[in-house]
């Protein structure tokens, strides 16, 4: 599968200040490190807690803002050194849909200048041309002409997130970053969007950053799923193998809260220890080892490295580290509990 996009070693900090009168200064650590790739006509799927940076990832890509160090490659370019003007031109084939379709939406537009507002920063085109784009868009997202005229509080929340998944798609760009794009509706609605999402990826070519803590809506669209913790991936593989054989025990311990569909069926629940830490002040090692029932001694003194430890199968976790005298394999107990319902059921 070509590569569409390449993230590496993607780091973000914010400053704050800190004690009396703000004299003091620290960081958050919102994303450290963070690498990953993104094929053409692929989905990735970015799922973690809230507050872990998975947003922050998507933002940092899109320059939305601006990142602290690391490379962001489209299409063999690094965007991350792009002059104003030459961002302004590869922006044009980068879209986002936001979490809040009422938020995100100007509510003095109407439907039509909404949606053909990209056509008048990046496009020359006439009036009629850029009337039959939104319309092309609009028919793309299940919506009908004759809504054009019409402002967004006259909308369902299902509507208007398909208003904003046209406007992302009027440019006809080749990545679209989705944050969190179905969280704020409702659970048939979701469904739908979810569907129309996947339908108009296969229709137009489009590749996909999924950001959702969802994860049961993470394996319904995504060919591959990253695992976020604090501000780091902990886990990356294909959807069907990390749901169906999970490595790092965050995942386990996130799979192991999912519901089960099925009255008869029951799952083991992995029960974390304490709250997460803060990223302002991250805790040395491995920084999932406060929380990990798994923890060793060299858990709090080393940080692990990302090491591929099955085809296409990447852990962040001493538990995979051949050179530890107590190198483990999950136990069946653990990836059992952790088994996800088949594909859909629980969407």
């Amino acid at each position: 599968m070509p590569e569409l996009l390449a993230v590496r070693n993607l780091t973000k900090h914010f400053p704050v200040r800190r004690g009396f009168l703000g004299r003091g200064r620290a960081v958050v650590h919102a994303v450290d490190d963070v690498s990953f790739s993104l094929g053409e006509n692929e989905t990735l799927g970015l799922v973690g807690e809230s507050g872990c940076g998975k947003s922050t990832t998507g933002f940092s890509i899109l320059r939305l803002i601006e990142p602290t160090s690391g490379e962001v490659w489209f299409r063999g370019v690094n965007i991350l050194g792009l002059d104003p003007e030459p961002l302004r031109h590869a922006r044009r084939h980068m879209q986002i849909v936001f979490q809040d379709p009422f938020g995100s939406l100007n509510p003095r537009l109407t439907v039509e200048r909404a949606i053909e507002e990209p056509l008048l920063n990046y496009e020359s085109m006439s009036g009629t041309e850029r009337l039959a784009r939104v319309e092309e868009a609009m028919e793309l997202v299940g919506l009908l002409p004759e809504y054009m005229t019409r402002f967004p509080h006259e909308f369902s929340g299902g509507q208007r997130q398909r208003i904003c998944v046209a406007r992302a798609l009027v440019l006809r760009p080749k990545l679209v970053v989705g944050d969190e794009p179905v969280s704020a509706l409702d659970v048939s609605v979701r469904a739908q969007v979810l569907n129309l999402m996947v339908k108009l990826q296969r229709q137009l070519n489009l590749s996909y950053l999924f950001i959702s803590h969802d994860l049961a809506v993470i394996r319904y669209v995504s060919h591959r799923v990253a695992v976020m913790y604090l501000g780091q991936i902990v886990e990356m593989a294909d959807a069907r193998a990390l749901y169906s054989r999970p490595l790092h025990p965050y995942t386990w311990a996130l799979l192991s809260a999912l519901p089960v569909p099925d009255p008869h069926r029951t799952r083991k629940r992995i029960m974390l220890k304490g709250d997460v830490p803060s990223p302002i002040n991250p805790p040395e090692g491995c920084r999932f080892h406060p929380r990990c029932n798994e923890a060793k001694p060299i858990c709090r003194d080393q940080s692990p490295l990302t090491r591929v430890v099955e085809s296409n199968h990447l852990v962040r976790c001493h538990l995979y580290n051949s050179s530890d005298p107590w190198n483990l394999e999950p136990q069946a107990s653990s990836t059992e509990a952790c088994k996800n319902p088949k594909k859909g059921e629980s969407v």
